[in-house]
């Protein structure tokens, strides 16, 4: 009877564990893909979240101002 080889799907079942370096090469793989985006890119739409989150922030505190005043006539 001759003796059976290892198949692909069974060497890598056999070898399952963790192995750090593939993980940090794939790592660096992935992170070269990666369009950056520009210093001007990164400003503008950095300004751009920072005021919708003033906006909304201010939009919810008048909301809450107005039912509290509304809250404070009715009861």
């Amino acid at each position: 009877m001759a003796k059976k080889t290892k198949t692909e799907p069974e060497t890598k079942e056999a070898s399952s564990g963790f192995n750090s370096v593939k993980f940090f090469q794939e790592t660096k793989e992935e992170l070269s893909k990666v369009v950056w985006p520009s210093r001007q890119q990164l400003l503008s739409e950095s300004a751009a979240v920072i005021l919708m989150v003033v906006a909304s922030a201010t939009l919810i505190y008048l909301v809450d101002n107005f039912f509290v005043w509304l809250s404070g006539k009715v009861f």
